[in-house]
């Protein structure tokens, strides 16, 4: 029984070296989309201020109410009026009758900013998702920033194999083994920092869902595939529907139904009230009515139609300046995407190439001694830094074109193996 058990717990302790009792989660673009969907305050909060609006919209809807007046008169005075003996009661109920449109233009107002929040919460689910998606881009471009690290570190350490060699031939001095493993130093030194570099990233990713310490890992994916995307002129099509300027339409709206309700305060309200007043010294009741308007309320309302007036006069230059922001925003984004993808084709297809074979061939002629060790290095660090570069203009095309797709308002592409299309669905 002993040995069993022996056995047993030796077959367990194998079994939980080589699988972790908790192996790090994978997510995808997707579901850091779905992660912020179901949590982030900001989309959370159009449920609360859509509450706030209806509850206005309701109080906008009400008509003046009824007041209900009781008043006595000729008591606790002098003579015949002391004490309560010549008292005369009125009752009366009182309200006001609202001319010009007043209500309907309240209603009008109370609808305009409901509609407008829709929109809103649009333009911010857009903005969430691209920074959702410049987050997640910097971590899948630090795990490539790793792996250029490990083959730089596995081309280091081939020199310094080969440093060594030709030191204990007596063919180079030592200075050329210190130098070799000094530039592995370096090439250890990038890797570690990148994976510094892929812990902040992790936080700062999942900081937009609220989780303080994550043990994810994303799905790795190729930032070098770059779509093609529509030429510019058909962008600008597009940015005629994004939500930043989509708002102006709500906010128009808004503005114009500000404009009807100042103007309908021109119109002066009519006061009335109606009651009975008892007649102490007879005993006889009698009916009570009256009528009030206030003087002078064209006056009074000509400076807030004109400053309503103004208002959607200014609306409309903003509205034209903000569209030219956009406009240049969007030809520096479509301007970097394609230059980009250009030095991302470019290097793939020609410089890289032609890099890894004068590597390898300058590695043939050190072993053979044609060629100084330097020259090697040299070669070592040129292809090291093209693949660095590659990749450096990867990341900036794929973040030119989360700025693309935000302001045109289409879905979003982190990375070539997740579809636009189904990342436009998930929020």
């Amino acid at each position: 029984m002993s040995f069993r058990f022996a056995a047993l717990a030796a077959w367990i302790v194998g079994v939980v070296a080589v699988f972790p009792a908790t192996a790090a989660e994978r997510i995808s673009l997707d579901d850091a989309f779905q992660r912020v969907a179901s949590s982030h305050p900001d989309l959370r909060l159009s449920g609360p201020q859509r509450a706030v609006l209806l509850a206005d919209r309701d109080r906008a809807s009400l008509r003046p109410g009824l007041v209900a007046r009781a008043s006595v008169e000729n008591a606790f005075g002098t003579g015949a009026a002391s004490g309560v003996q010549g008292a005369e009661l009125t009752l009366s109920l009182a309200s006001v009758l609202e001319r010009g449109g007043k209500l309907d233009a309240r209603r009008t107002l109370a609808n305009s900013r409901i509609d407008t929040l829709a929109v809103e919460r649009e333009a911010r689910r857009l903005d969430l998702l691209a920074e959702v998606a410049r987050r997640y881009l910097a971590i899948i471009a630090v795990q490539r920033q790793r792996d250029i690290a490990r083959f730089d570190i596995a081309q280091r350490q081939r020199t310094v194999a080969g440093a060594r060699k030709r030191l204990q031939a007596g063919a180079s001095p030592e200075s050329v083994v210190l130098t070799a493993q000094a530039a592995l130093a370096r090439a250890e030194l990038d890797l570690a920092r990148a994976d510094q570099r892929a812990t902040t990233a992790r936080q700062h990713l999942a900081a937009l869902w609220g989780e303080r310490a994550p043990d994810f890992e994303v799905v790795a994916s190729d930032p070098l595939q770059l779509p093609a995307i529509a030429d510019f002129t058909a962008l600008t099509v597009l940015l005629e529907r994004t939500p930043e300027l989509t708002q102006f339409v709500g906010e128009q709206r808004i503005r114009e139904a500000r404009l009807q309700l100042a103007r309908s305060e021109s119109a002066t309200d009519v006061s009335w009230d109606v009651g009975v007043r008892r007649l102490q010294a007879s005993g006889d009741f009698g009916f009570v009515a009256g009528i009030s308007m206030q003087l002078g309320a064209r006056s009074r309302a000509e400076p807030g139609i004109r400053a309503a007036d103004a208002e959607l006069v200014a609306l409309e230059i903003e509205r034209e300046a903000k569209e030219l922001s956009l406009y240049s925003t969007l030809a520096e984004a479509h301007g970097r995407y394609s230059v980009a993808q250009l030095e991302v084709s470019r290097m793939q297809s020609d410089i890289l190439p032609k890099l890894a074979k004068a590597e390898a061939s300058a590695e043939r002629a050190y072993r053979a001694g044609a060629i100084s060790y330097l020259e090697w290095a040299q070669l070592l660090s040129e292809y090291t830094l093209a693949r660095k570069q590659q990749l450096d203009a990867a990341v900036d095309a794929q973040r030119a074109l989360i700025e693309i797709q935000r302001l045109t308002g289409q879905a979003f592409v982190a990375d070539a193996g997740v579809s636009s299309e189904r990342q436009g669905r998930n929020l």
